[in-house]
């Protein structure tokens, strides 16, 4: 049977094995990966039906209405490529190659899908994305103090007694890591604003205040160095900084900490003593680093693994191997304008993109701001082509509208940002649509582009990519999964130790140390915007329907509105107002409130991005800011 891997922006990156049976999909996990271990999540077991889903894309379609109206016709093949290509040229011809912009994310990470289509766009020397959405803070943070974003290798964990899950929902979201560590008989424990089903399942939970991560691991430093609880030798050959980070957080004040974050003084001494005797690991989350705060939190939770005698003891990243081959950008003879991802709407306020190419992503769901978005694209004259499986709502404002196909009907290969394993990926079937490759050379030729590297065939790109990485295309093909090894590690800082005196933060013109400042907003409610189990930011709320669009509130907070469980609110502020219903929770702290993300707009009416932040944290990579938003709710 063909070997399948789950393309999802998921960390766990599952391998499966796939066939067709009586006309209908099934697939299964590989028993002999040893992070997948032959079990799907619940996303991952219905995959036959997102496959064989009634709403897929069939033919190429041509707007034939106002901008988001819904109207198109149908084309064919050959009239959708040609009018792209001519729409293509025309804008480049006026307005010069760096009008033109390809969005693309994480929807499918194939290597080939994801960066293949990269190619064209890098040999017309077009904008790219800078890209912000996801992990940039944290990624900026952990490089100050460790010279990289990749942690420890999860299978590593075997060795270890403790994991922290520091706001990350990992039974939701990184379902066979959470597995892996109960199998390695890890101790486990959380820290997060909301009680989630990780922190119940957890020995300890620690539920902190909104953006006061930062403020809870220096008086967790602070207590495991003035106990001297710290692995001195350790401390003394590998970290540059120590004097001086120590001098630093001796000055906190614990009761100032305890009324900030929501903690008692006792929890915060029992998560010190506790985690430097068990030299625990932490896993760090995604969400809280999308905030103001979040680079700042990062840096100071990643040192507490180092106080404790870890060189690389943290959770974060795993981007091993080398795909630049797959993308390339060898191919431009000028430097690339990069647009920061968070900032669309701006640029196109602003006139500088005429052409916008969009595939692997769904931005009018998972963009903030959506109503400065929407209005953006209405008003200004952008010419939008999007390939995706469905008519998601970034096609319905597009003019022309490709069909894609899934990662069961080509060949590709994936990597994990969680494990050091790559998946093969073998077609299973053939059903609609075309891949990213496919459309990508049909562009180069409608074009009249003749360079070889734009219509080099999926498997030749792979076998390069592999030989590259030094990863054996056999034993692929062989076991379906191949492990990428881990080669000496050292940390690339100016010091070339770990920086508790971070020198490259101070170059940005950032504190040396972790710092923490006070959140604050125009509206009383902080708003936060996790994902929902059953979706992977805008994927598959049309084909599982499994969704939850309620306002998860703290009862306390209720009562001084005069909300019961059930009614229905508005939610506002000034980026916009929803209307749903509530669902009461001690979950919830007082002082936030939840909804989960990136539903489709165009199937639920809204999404919480129409009330979402669209500030960025331009000194930690202009990273995303979606949790630092602000809102009041009352009854309607």
């Amino acid at each position: 049977m063909p070997f399948s891997a789950c393309m999802r922006d998921c960390y766990d990156t599952c391998s499966m094995i796939s066939e067709v049976k009586n006309g209908r999909l099934v697939v299964k996990g590989n028993p002999r990966h040893p992070i997948t271990e032959g079990f799907l999540c619940p996303k991952g077991a219905l995959l036959p039906r997102w496959f064989h889903a009634e709403d897929r894309l069939k033919v190429p379609l041509i707007r034939a209405g106002k901008r988001g109206s819904g109207k198109f016709r149908e084309a064919s093949w050959a009239e959708a490529i040609n009018l792209v290509a001519q729409k293509l040229r025309e804008t480049i011809d006026e307005y010069g190659s760096e009008s033109v912009l390809v969005y693309q994310y994480a929807g499918d990470r194939g290597i080939v899908n994801y960066a293949f289509p990269l190619r064209l766009f890098h040999y017309l020397n077009t904008a790219m994305l800078d890209y912000g959405i996801c992990d940039r803070a944290g990624q900026e943070a952990l490089r100050d103090v460790y010279g990289t974003a990749i942690g420890m290798d999860p299978e590593e964990l075997k060795r270890q007694k403790l994991i922290v899950y520091w706001g990350i929902n990992a039974f939701w979201t990184n379902l066979h890591g959470f597995l892996l560590a109960k199998r390695y008989d890890l101790e486990i424990w959380t820290v997060d604003v909301i009680r989630t089903e990780t922190a119940k399942r957890s020995e300890k939970f620690f539920q902190i205040m909104p953006d006061t991560d930062v403020l809870f691991a220096l008086a967790v430093a602070k207590l495991i160095i003035e106990n001297e609880l710290y692995d001195k030798d350790f401390v003394r050959e590998n970290v540059y900084g120590f004097k001086e980070f120590k001098n630093y957080v001796i000055k906190l004040d614990l009761d100032f900490v305890e009324r900030e974050t929501g903690l008692s003084c006792e929890e915060i001494e029992e998560f010190a003593f506790d985690f430097a005797e068990k030299k625990g690991v932490i896993h760090i989350g995604y969400g809280f680093q999308r905030s103001l705060g979040g680079g700042e939190a990062v840096r100071a939770i990643s040192i507490l693994p180092a106080l404790v005698g870890h060189r690389f003891g943290f959770i974060y990243d795993m981007k091993t191997i080398d795909k630049s081959y797959a993308e390339g950008a060898f191919l431009r003879t000028k430097p690339a304008k990069r647009i920061p991802q968070m900032k669309l709407a701006e640029y196109i306020e602003k006139g500088e993109i005429k052409f916008l190419y969009v595939y692997n992503s769904n931005p009018l769901a998972s963009l903030p701001n959506q109503n400065r978005l929407r209005r953006a694209l209405i008003e200004n004259d952008v010419f939008i082509v999007t390939h995706d499986i469905f008519l998601t709502d970034t096609a319905l404002f597009s003019d022309v509208v490709l069909p894609a196909n899934t990662f069961f009907e080509r060949l590709d290969i994936v990597d994990s940002y969680y494990h050091r394993h790559v998946a093969l990926n073998e077609p299973v079937a053939e059903l609609y649509g075309k891949s990213n490759s496919e459309v990508t050379r049909l562009l180069a030729k409608a074009l009249g582009i003749e360079n070889p590297h734009l219509y080099e065939s999926d498997e030749e790109v792979i076998r390069k990519v592999l030989e590259i990485n030094n990863l054996s295309w056999k034993e692929l093909k062989a076991k379906g999964f191949v492990k990428v090894p881990e080669k000496p590690r050292k940390w690339e800082t100016p010091s070339g130790k770990i920086e508790f005196y971070s020198q490259r933060a101070a170059e940005r013109g950032l504190s040396p140390f972790p710092e923490y400042k006070p959140p604050q907003g125009n509206y009383p409610l902080r708003l936060l915007s996790p994902t929902h189990r059953m979706t992977i930011t805008s994927q598959y709320h049309n084909t599982y329907g499994i969704i939850d669009p309620s306002l998860y509130m703290n009862p306390d907070d209720a009562e001084k509105r005069e909300i019961c469980d059930g009614d229905t609110v508005e939610v506002f502020n000034d980026n916009g107002r929803i209307k749903t219903t509530v669902k009461l929770s001690d979950d919830v702290p007082k002082g936030v409130v939840l909804l989960y993300k990136a539903f489709w707009p165009s199937l639920l009416g809204w999404n919480v991005n129409f009330l979402t932040s669209d500030k960025t944290v331009e000194k930690y990579g202009n990273g995303s800011a979606y949790h630092s938003t602000w809102v009041d709710v009352r009854k309607v």
